[in-house]
Formats: structure tokens, sequence, C-alpha cells
């Protein structure tokens, strides 16, 4: 049950200029409990002999009711389905008590954080009683268009900003173009924006919450203040890791982040339970806990305007919702990587990176690299959760400001078995055969640049067109490997292995040059760089060198 009555709090209602697209006070209702806004796909059971067809989307009542019947939720964009995970966990975690080391007065479940866990997984389904009592208690903060306080939106919008000067539709669906940019799935016609359903508008509001770009946004005045430019998203460009179960029930106990012994439920609020909306001028809103650490971290201010109907959104308000960055360490679902100045960043989105490639990061509390990866805080407590979870990489590669390059959305077979502490020796076992299988594949790369250098003469390479053919042939062999041997638990001779998978794609590549003379010596020296590169030799004082004494620190296996 949620810790005040947010429904008996004054609100602030703010005035709409009469020259709104829709005024304020006559704004539709979507409410995103009743709505079905989410897709879903089904758990098949056999034994069902009843003819009712499953709903192919269901709103948050739904959801949460009915969440071990759901598999999994089939939203097509990657990082809204990210955010929408992040929302998902701190209504999890509200809903059923778990949002506090310590257990509710009212509360059914009884013992620390993990017992209430493991206790209510062994239920097999979120209380309903629970569930009701929170829609109850949360439904007016819930309307996408309510006229006080639309979900996740900011209604001073409509008189802090400039009503003729909106973003427009085409801005705030992130796969369409808008002003200079190129189209990227479907043109658009700027002169007569097609208006999205409701449903979708939430989702791309998702999107800008989490991902949003920095730079230029619209003009945005609050009292003498006036900015046009906002900081990026929490999640800007980086993978998001999330744990995945059988079902929906499952895989939101498992992703659940741990409150920590100082975490208060009673201060720990998300947007939605806030008394009063923030002042923007100020220091955002501090986050004491997961709850607001997972849904309050936003940079952008957003506004929809609906039609008249309310089933579709038309334009939106989108600009900056504080003048101070928010910090975006602690995230529980991203690998944090320390920079050589020695600053934290997370793991960037890499559409042409294979998730393969991040799962000792996943798995092991210490994993190698020169960046010293840091493991997803969530993965220390969804191991306890269950043994047979998948691994879901949900991202967006990006810049820091307007370029978008491609969605990124991976999953692994149940891989949280091998997590360090179901069996550390099998765990360091994987964490090796990701680090050989990277080294030939770094090797190679640097062997076919230094192959076409020498057969070209370029003196710069950067799209090296052997090293991407190369690469393009490596990896999914790699993986492929990496794969069949985690499944049969075989390690001995993986060196071999994925030497032999680069020695066939280095090869393969090079082979149209070998017929000349040029060809072949530069083919055949950068070769070398597939075992390590050349042997070189230690000098002794004087200087003379001392031959066939190998020093070099790379390893050849």
């Amino acid at each position: 049950m949620p810790p005040v009555p947010l429904e008996s709090l004054p609100l602030p209602v703010p005035r709409a200029p009469a020259e709104t697209l829709c005024a304020v006070s006559q704004r539709p209702t979507y409410n995103l409990f009743d709505e079905p806004w989410i897709p879903v796909r089904w758990l098949t059971d056999p034994g069902r002999t009843d003819t009712v067809e499953l709903p192919a989307a269901v709103g948050l009542h739904q959801l949460l009711l009915r969440a071990h019947e759901i598999e999994r939720i089939t939203v097509a964009l990657p990082p809204a389905l990210s955010g929408l995970y992040r929302i998902l966990y701190a209504i999890t975690a509200r809903a059923s008590g778990l949002d506090d080391v310590r257990p509710r007065a009212d509360d059914n479940l009884s013992g620390d954080w993990s017992d209430r866990r493991a206790e209510l997984a062994d239920r097999g389904r979120f209380e309903p009683a629970e569930i009701e009592a929170f829609v109850a208690g949360h439904r007016g903060r819930f309307d996408l268009f309510d006229p006080a306080r639309p979900f996740l939106q900011d209604p001073r919008l409509a008189e802090q900003c400039d009503p003729h000067n909106t973003a427009g539709i085409d801005k705030l669906v992130t796969t369409r173009p808008s002003g200079n940019n190129h189209a990227w799935f479907r043109h658009v016609d700027a002169g007569a924006p097609d208006a999205v359903t409701a449903g979708e508008a939430v989702l791309h509001l998702l999107v800008w919450h989490y991902y949003g770009p920095s730079g230029r946004c619209s003009s945005r005045t609050v009292g003498q203040a006036k900015a046009a430019n906002t900081t990026a998203g929490p999640l800007r460009s980086s993978l998001s890791y999330h744990p995945e179960g059988d079902s929906l029930f499952e895989t939101l106990l498992a992703g659940l982040p741990a409150p920590e012994s100082r975490t208060s439920r009673e201060t720990d609020l998300c947007p939605w339970e806030w008394t009063q909306l923030p002042d923007p001028l100020k220091a955002p809103p501090a986050l004491k806990g997961p709850c607001s650490a997972l849904t309050a971290r936003s940079q952008h201010a957003l506004l929809l305007v609906p039609d008249a109907g309310g089933r579709r959104v038309e334009d939106a308000f989108i600009t900056w919702a504080y003048r101070d960055k928010i910090s975006r360490e602690g995230d529980p679902y991203l690998i944090w990587q320390t920079s050589k100045e020695g600053n934290l960043y997370p793991r960037p989105a890499d559409s042409q990176r294979a998730l393969w490639r991040d799962l000792d990061a996943l798995l092991l509390k210490d994993p190698a690299g020169s960046s010293t990866p840091r493991r997803p805080t969530v993965f220390f407590t969804a191991v306890e959760a269950s043994e047979y979870l998948r691994v879901r990489a949900l991202g967006f590669e990006q810049d820091g400001q307007a370029k978008d390059v491609q969605f990124v959305d991976a999953t692994t077979p149940p891989v949280i078995e091998f997590a360090e502490e179901n069996e550390e020796s099998l765990a360091i076992r994987v964490g090796q055969l990701r680090v050989l299988g990277e080294r030939y594949g770094n090797r190679l790369e640097r062997a076919a640049k230094k192959a076409w250098a020498g057969f070209t003469n370029a003196s710069k390479i950067r799209d090296c067109t052997w090293a991407v053919d190369a690469g393009a042939r490596y990896w999914p062999a790699a993986e492929a490997e990496f794969w069949r041997r985690v499944e049969a638990r075989d390690f001995e001779g993986a060196g071999d292995a994925f030497r032999t998978i680069a020695e066939q794609a280095y090869d393969t590549v090079t082979h149209p040059a070998i017929g000349t003379a040029r060809g072949a010596r530069a083919c055949t020296t950068a070769r070398l760089d597939l075992y390590g590169g050349p042997r070189k030799t230690a000098r002794t004082p004087g200087g003379a060198g001392t031959a066939g004494r190998r020093t070099s620190t790379t390893e050849d296996q």
C-alpha cells in the first residue's frame, strides 16, 4: 500500500493559455492502468480449454495481476522496454512491500528483504489485494492526460513554453526523422504529420525520459530564467542488462534492486508520488533509494497534446526539466567501466558487439578487463531469485547529442547458473573463454589492417574493408563456438579453436592479394599478428640482441 494517500494531496492546477491546441481543463482521459497499451505474449497452457482469445495488449492493472500468466512484454522499441522495465520494477517493489528492507506494518510477508522476495516467488504470483490497493491509491497519477498531473509529464509547459512553437509529433516519435535529420525507418511529411496512438506515445515518452539527447530543445521560461538547452538522458548511448525468467512475474522479481538499510519508503519517492511538482531552477529531488533512482533521473520535461477524443497524440512540448545535471552513477542494470582519466562511465551500446562478449562482466564479481568493469549490482541479488534466468540486453547506439545509429536487443540462454555465487570455478572458466574469443578477434582485426596497409601503402587506416570483412566472418563463428563450449562445459583447447576461426577468416579475406609479390609479402608479415606478433629479442647491456629469446608479453594461446 502507498505510504501516503495520494488522492488527498493538494495539486497545483496550471492555467493553460486559450490558444493551446487542447485546453488543459478539457483534456480527455487515458488511464494507463486500464487502457491496453502494453503488448504481451502469453504463456501457452496445454490444459486450457476455453475459447476466449487472450488480449494482445493489456494495461498496467492486468499486467500486474496476470504477470504469472505472461511470458514477456513484446514492446518493439528496445530503449522503451528498458525504460518500462524500470517503471515496472519500482511499481513491483512498492506494491509488494519490497521497496524497503523493513516489512510494512500490514505486510503478509516476513523476514529480511531476500526472504520476503523468496516467499513471494514461492507463491507464484503477486497478491491481488496488494495490486488492487496500489491501483486504487495511485489511479489519478497514471492518467496520461490528467490536467494537473499527467503521467511523467509537466503540465506547466503549456504556459512556460511558446504554444505556437511545439516540438511536433515527429520529434516525439523517436523512430521518425525530424528537422534536417535523414529518414531512419520511414519518410514523413512534415507539413501533414501523422498522429500516433496514445499507447505508442507512452513508449516514446519513456525513450525521451531515459535516452533523450543533449543540446538544443524548445525554449522554456521559468520566472526570469529562459533557456533552450538540456542535458542528455540518464541512459543515453548505454546498454542495459536485465535478468529474465520464464514468466513476467519471475522477470520482475529477479530484476528488483535490493534497497539499502537507510532506504525509507516514505522518502524514496517516484515522480507520480511527489506531493508537488519540483522547481526546475533548483536542484533535482534527491535520489533516496531504488524507486527514485529508477524513475526520477530524467533531464527532459514533456507534455503530450492529445486529439479531441484522447485516443491519439498529435503534438508535444519537449524541453529541459532541470538546469542541474542528475548523476547517473549507481544504476543497477549497467556495466560500469573506468576511463583512463579515472572516471566511471556505463558500457556503451554497440550494435556490432554480440552479447556473449559481456557475459563474464555479468557473472563474475571481479571480471577481467583493462577498464576494470563493474558487474551490474542487480545480478548480485538476481542469482538468489533463480538459477535459470536469461539476460536481456537493451540499448540504443547513439552519440551524446542528436545522432541515433541503431537499437540493440539481445538475449542469452539461461546463464545465471554460471554465476560466481553458484559455481565459482565454472564462472571463471566462462570468463577465460570470453577472453580467448576476444583476443583472437582483436588480433584478427589488427592483422587485417596491417596487411591492408602494407598492400595498399595507405598512411591512415580508418574504414579498412579487410578488417570489416574479417570481423563479419570471425565474430558469428566465434559466438557459435563460445555457446557450444559453454553448453557442453568444454573448455579444453578453446584457444586453438578460436585461432583456427581467425586464421580461416584472415586467409579468406587476404586471398585475392596473395597473387602479387607485394600482397604476399604484406599478408605473410601481418599474419604473425594472429599469434601475438613477431618475436622480439632482449638486448644485452652493450646493445647487442640475444637471438631467439622471446620477450613479448602477449600470449599465443
